[in-house]
């Protein structure tokens, strides 16, 4: 929508984070208070319009997603999904049942990993065996976004391609305008990253990806696991650097997963979520 003087309005953006528990399987003790994990969700909005950048994991979850986003009063036109993850995805239902004109978009690789997430192995093996009876019957999966770009009243935002990070392929969403970007999994903010799809070579990837986001110069950057009080500071960009790099030259310097876990938690030693941080040890010592 245009304003007074005929440009277009600014453009606002709010997030969502909700915790639920995380995957502690074989965890060794001493960090229980710190097992769990929170997803975000982050409404840009102008005037009227709204676009959402990902959604929750849990039918509990994704009602309360659903009645915030009815709650700010913006007619939803889109539902942008940064990667396949489940957990990024499985409440796309709801919403677009609130929202019938609105479309849920992803980059068409992206498409691809959601349908694979949708397969027995993922879905009735992995995230209904984690969390039976607590992910919705009715599961969507996005349109595939062509042209690396949506419009929001007279305002673009950008797909900027992030390649292998936690997953082999995942987006971010840029909105040059206002200096944002909503990071989805590449970037991390106070939570021990997903590193299980990982290897040496995609991290480095994953390093290339995180300088291509500082090079925007972004005034605030939105992590798709975050603690919910902290802030969205670019710096998160170089932390989430650091903990790749720090991973790896542990990883080096270490013989056994549980010692790549104790050196990590050294470093790390507030993190929440270190059950992912124990499969990653695990992962790794596996394939290098």
């Amino acid at each position: 929508m245009m304003n007074a003087t005929g440009t277009p309005s600014k453009l606002q953006w709010k997030t969502l984070t909700k915790k639920r528990p995380g995957i502690g399987r074989g965890l060794p003790a001493g960090k229980e208070n710190l097992m769990w994990v929170a997803n975000s969700s982050t409404l840009i909005y102008g005037e009227r319009d709204a676009v959402l950048v990902d959604t929750f994991l849990t039918t509990e979850q994704s009602q309360t997603l659903l009645d915030w986003v009815v709650a700010s009063g913006k007619n939803l036109t889109a539902i942008y999904v940064t990667h396949g993850h489940g957990d990024h995805f499985f409440g796309l239902a709801p919403l677009l049942e609130r929202f019938p004109q609105a479309r849920a978009l992803a980059v068409p690789e992206v498409v691809t990993a959601m349908h694979d997430n949708l397969s027995p192995a993922w879905l009735d093996d992995f995230w209904r065996r984690l969390f039976p009876g607590e992910i919705p019957d009715r599961l969507l999966v996005a349109e595939p976004l062509e042209n690396n770009e949506l419009q929001l009243e007279g305002h673009k935002l950008v797909v900027v391609d992030a390649g292998r990070t936690d997953t082999a392929h995942s987006t971010c969403l840029h909105v040059p305008s206002i200096g944002l970007i909503v990071g989805g999994d590449a970037v991390y903010n106070g939570i021990h990253p997903f590193l299980g799809e990982t290897d040496a070579q995609s991290r480095i990837e994953w390093i290339e990806t995180l300088d291509k986001l500082e090079a925007l110069k972004p005034s605030a950057v939105i992590a798709g696991h975050k603690v919910p009080e902290n802030d969205d500071d670019p710096r998160i960009i170089a932390e989430t650097r650091q903990y790749l790099r720090d991973f790896d030259r542990l990883n080096a310097a270490t013989t056994t997963a549980r010692q790549l876990y104790d050196a990590m938690l050294e470093l790390y030693p507030n993190h929440v979520n270190p059950g992912s941080l124990w499969g990653a040890a695990n992962t790794a010592k596996k394939h290098p």
